[in-house]
């Protein structure tokens, strides 16, 4: 399992999160605080604190490197 920092701070970002993350066939969780949703679920996402960075759970070894290059717009940068 791999995790990541994302900001989510606009609908169109989620939107293009999740039909970017649509095209892998593996699981993944958004966990904000102590929730923890689907993040193929729109309806799942807007229901967390998006006001700050939320941490991704990406359950999958292989394509690691395909998927942190998709995400890399929205990957959290201090």
């Amino acid at each position: 399992m791999t995790s990541v920092q994302l900001v989510l701070d606009s609908i169109d970002k989620v939107k293009s999160f999740v039909s970017d993350i649509t095209y892998f066939p593996t699981d993944f969780d958004l966990i904000s605080g102590r929730y923890v949703v689907d993040a193929k679920s729109i309806m799942g996402i807007f229901s967390l604190d998006l006001s700050k960075p939320i941490t991704l759970n990406i359950h999958s070894d292989s394509n690691i490197d395909e998927m942190l290059q998709l995400l890399e717009p929205y990957l959290y940068k201090d």
